[in-house]
C-alpha cells in the first residue's frame, strides 16, 4: 500500500481534526438535470409573473388597448386596399381617407340594416314562436308522452313567473350597461383615430420604434416585425373571406327555408367565425334554435346539414388554403390558446388570441436568426435617408 493510498483512506475514514490540514470529503454535487430544470422553473415563472401583471394592466386600460388592438386588425385589413389606391397614383392621405370612409360606411350600412330588419321580422318571429310552442304542447300531450294539459300550463306559468321576479333584476342590468355608452362611444373615436395614422404612416411608425435599437439588433427587429405583420394581413383577409361565405351561405338556406331574422342571423354567423372552431358552433346552435322554433322540425335538420357540410369544406378547403398555410399551428394549440385568450380576456381575447399566436411562432425564428452583414450595410443606410428625409418635415413622425 501505498502512501497516498493510506491518505485517501484516512482521509475517507472520518472528517479530520481541528489542526489537521488534509483534503476536506468531496461534496456532493447537484446533477446537471436538476441545475437545468431549476433554471427553466425560474425563468417559466417569472415569464408567468410578466404576462400575469401584462394582462392585469391590459384589463385595467381596456378602453385604450381594445381600441388599439381592433385598429390593428381594421389596419391589416385596409392596408390592401390604401397600397392599391396609392399605385393608382392617389395622395397618401387622400387613399387613407378613402379607405377608411369605405370601411365606416360598410360596417354603418350593415348595422343600420341589421337593425332594421329586426324591428320589422320581430313580431313574426314572436308569432312563429308562440305558434311553435303551441304545437309542442300539443305533442307532449299526446302519445307517447302523455302530458296533461294543466300540467304544461303549470311548467309554462312557472316559467313566467320566474322570469317576472327577475324582471328587476334584468332592468337594472340593462340601465347599468348605459354607463358603458360613453366608454363604447370613446372606444369606437379612439379606434378611428389610430386606425387612420397607422394606416398613413405605420411604416414610418414601425421605422422610429426600431431606430432606438442597435444595427444588429433593429435587423432582427424589422425582419420579425414583417414576419408578424404579414401574418396577420393574411389572417385578417383570410378570415373576413371565410365569414363572407359562411354568411352567405347560411344566409341562402335561412332565406329558402322562410326563417325570419335571416340578415341579423348571417350577420351574427359571419362575426362568430372570427373566433376559430367554437365561434361558427354557437352560431350554428342558435340558428337552428330559431329555425325549430320557427319553421319546424325538418328546416332545422335541413339547416343542422348544412351546417355540418359547410363545417366539412371549411374544415378541410377553406381553412388549410385560405388560412393554414400562413398560420401553422396546430388544432390543438389553437383550442389552448383560444382557452388562454377567453379566460385573460374574454370575448376579444379569444379572438385575437390565434392571430397573436401565429404572430409571435412566426416572428420567433426571425429574431433567432443572425442577420446578414449586408442586411445591416443596407438597413443602415436606409434609415439614414430615412432621418435625412425627415428633417426637412415639420412634424415628428408619431
Amino acid at each position: 500500500m501505498t502512501e497516498r493510498d493510506g491518505a485517501n483512506r484516512e482521509s475517507e475514514s472520518g472528517p479530520p481534526g481541528p489542526g489537521a490540514t488534509g483534503p476536506r470529503p468531496r461534496r456532493e454535487q447537484v446533477p446537471g438535470w436538476l441545475q437545468t430544470l431549476a433554471g427553466w422553473s425560474w425563468r417559466l415563472l417569472a415569464v408567468g409573473l410578466l404576462i400575469y401583471v401584462l394582462a392585469r394592466i391590459a384589463s385595467a386600460l381596456r378602453i385604450v388597448v381594445l381600441p388599439c388592438v381592433v385598429a390593428l386588425l381594421l389596419t391589416a385589413l385596409l392596408q390592401p386596399l390604401c397600397a392599391w389606391l396609392r399605385r393608382r397614383r392617389f395622395p397618401n392621405m387622400l387613399a387613407t381617407w378613402c379607405a377608411l370612409i369605405a370601411a365606416i360606411a360598410a360596417i354603418a350600412g350593415l348595422s343600420t340594416l341589421i337593425g332594421v330588419r329586426t324591428s320589422a321580422e320581430y313580431p313574426t318571429l314572436l308569432k312563429e314562436m308562440t305558434h311553435t310552442g303551441h304545437q309542442l304542447q300539443n305533442w307532449l300531450a299526446g302519445p307517447p308522452f302523455h302530458i296533461k294539459q294543466q300540467r304544461l300550463h303549470q311548467l309554462l306559468a312557472s316559467a313566467e313567473n320566474e322570469i317576472s321576479s327577475h324582471k328587476s333584476l334584468v332592468a337594472g342590468t340593462v340601465l347599468t350597461g348605459g354607463k358603458y355608452v360613453t366608454e363604447i362611444l370613446a372606444g369606437i373615436v379612439l379606434t378611428l383615430f389610430v386606425g387612420f395614422f397607422l394606416i398613413k404612416d405605420g411604416e414610418r411608425i414601425w421605422a422610429w420604434l426600431t431606430r432606438f435599437l442597435p444595427a444588429d439588433k433593429s435587423d432582427r427587429a424589422n425582419r420579425a416585425g414583417q414576419a408578424a405583420w404579414q401574418v396577420l394581413v393574411h389572417y385578417v383577409r383570410g378570415t373576413v373571406l371565410i365569414a363572407a361565405t359562411h354568411g352567405i351561405v347560411i344566409g341562402l338556406t335561412l332565406w329558402i327555408l322562410g326563417v325570419p331574422l335571416v340578415i341579423p342571423l348571417a350577420a351574427v354567423v359571419f362575426l362568430a367565425a372570427f373566433v376559430p372552431l367554437i365561434g361558427i358552433l354557437f352560431a350554428g346552435v342558435l340558428c337552428i334554435v330559431v329555425t325549430l322554433g320557427t319553421k319546424g322540425l325538418l328546416a332545422a335538420v335541413i339547416l343542422l346539414v348544412v351546417f355540418l357540410v359547410e363545417d366539412q369544406l371549411d374544415g378541410h378547403l377553406l381553412q388549410p388554403q385560405i388560412v393554414g398555410r400562413i398560420i401553422r399551428l396546430h388544432p390543438l394549440a389553437v383550442i389552448l390558446v383560444l382557452a388562454v385568450g377567453g379566460i385573460l380576456a374574454g370575448v376579444p381575447g379569444a379572438v385575437v388570441a390565434v392571430p397573436t399566436a401565429a404572430a409571435i411562432a412566426r416572428a420567433w425564428p426571425e429574431l433567432r436568426r443572425a442577420p446578414d452583414q449586408a442586411e445591416i450595410a443596407r438597413n443602415e443606410a436606409e434609415n439614414e435617408k430615412k432621418d435625412t428625409e425627415e428633417l426637412g418635415e415639420e412634424h415628428v413622425p408619431m
